[in-house]
């Protein structure tokens, strides 16, 4: 009995995250709609720039940014430089005219290095970007256009993918279904996450920033609490490139979700309904739900093989299981195109696995090291 509960709690959970909530939210979505009221507003806007050790794109960066269509005399750039040591600050310095450097006097991590940032911009438009994203002529302009709507504190881009040769590809599988899900959760209530490449926030949501916390998840978590919400801007675009290390890429997933945990943890307050309202349920389906799938995993799995005897349905199911994971290991171990989602989703579910084991031996990461991405920008309109 035992085991038949945990089997079928286990793919209840597993099945309710990546399928029940986006489904839940279409439904929802029928008879609630809150529509983002753009407008052409021109607010006095602070671009900041995080960057460690970045002398062989910053200036890339920087040329991106000054080629903004965003009126110049509204529009302050700020390189938070986190006590960089390769000549990135010279670099930035070659720009003072138009750009303002911000130096850590010691590395503390991304989210420090930005927070100087924060408290020397002079915006009432804070926009984040990584020095590894390009932007459109207009994201500046596109994304700030959602604050005209008094109820939006923070806005997120969305992610695109370019070629080696700087041409924009298509997108992968889960970045679709997680742009999908974040356009239901904006067109319902808030975003849950802000895509941290490239995202914007009012001041006044900034002000109680986190030098050691995932400054995009935190700072929608801040927009929440003040009453405010997080929206996704559909013609925003942040274009970068995938980490081809496939090691690297594990552990930035790792690293992304130690963080994600640490900034949840420190906000548990918000899975209370009775407070947070829809938003609770939100928080506790995207993240907590999502973050406890590889748990009810290896549960669904270990209770399958004990009930095999037990029906042709257990005996199914488990051979099934069985099927993913070889598919997936296949995937892992050719390549072959056609195995690469399931090889996706174990990858994943590792990356969480290990990030739930490395927050429990009390690691929590602020410093950061950049990714190898893009070095190129798209040849459609971002320059």
């Amino acid at each position: 009995m035992m085991a038949e509960i945990a089997f079928w709690s286990s793919v209840a959970l597993v099945l309710y995250a990546h399928l029940g909530y986006p489904l839940a939210l279409m439904a929802l979505s029928l008879i609630r709609n809150r529509p983002v009221e753009k407008g052409t507003v021109t607010p006095r806007v602070s671009f900041i720039i995080a960057a460690h050790n970045e002398g062989r794109r910053i200036r890339g960066k920087i040329e991106n940014t000054l080629g903004q269509n965003y009126p110049a005399a509204s529009l302050e750039i700020i390189v938070a430089s986190d006590c960089s040591t390769d000549g990135t600050d010279e670099i930035v310095g070659s720009y003072s005219d138009r750009v303002r450097l911000v130096r850590a006097p010691e590395r503390r991590g991304k989210e420090a290095a930005q927070q100087l940032a924060v408290e020397a911009a002079s915006g009432e438009i804070l926009v984040f970007s990584d020095v590894a994203t390009a932007l459109a002529a207009d994201g500046i302009s596109s994304i700030v256009r959602n604050f005209a709507d008094p109820t939006v504190g923070c806005v997120s881009s969305v992610d695109r993918f370019i070629d080696p040769d700087g041409r924009i590809t298509g997108e992968g599988a889960y970045v679709r279904y997680e742009m999908f899900l974040r356009t239901l959760e904006t067109r319902v209530n808030s975003l849950v996450g802000l895509s941290g490449s490239f995202f914007a926030a009012r001041r006044e949501v900034c002000r109680k920033w986190a030098a050691d916390r995932q400054s995009d998840f935190n700072t929608l978590l801040n927009a929440v609490d003040m009453g405010l919400r997080g929206v996704l801007d559909p013609d925003s675009a942040g274009y970068y490139r995938n980490i081809v290390d496939d090691r690297r890429e594990f552990q930035r997933k790792v690293r992304t979700v130690v963080r994600g945990i640490s900034v949840l943890a420190a906000n548990v307050r918000m899975l209370d309904p009775v407070r947070y309202g829809l938003f609770s349920w939100q928080l506790l389906s995207h993240k907590v739900c999502r973050w406890l799938v590889p748990f009810a995993m290896i549960v669904a799995c270990l209770s399958n093989a004990l009930l095999v005897s037990r029906s042709p349905v257990y005996l199914a199911s488990f051979v099934v299981q069985v099927g993913f994971y070889a598919a997936a290991l296949g995937g892992l171990w050719t390549g072959f195109r056609v195995l690469r989602i399931p090889s996706f989703l174990l990858i994943v579910n590792l990356a969480i696995l290990t990030a739930w084991f490395r927050y429990a031996r009390g690691e929590r990461i602020t410093s950061w090291s950049p990714s190898e991405r893009m070095r190129a920008l798209p040849q459609t309109g971002a320059r």
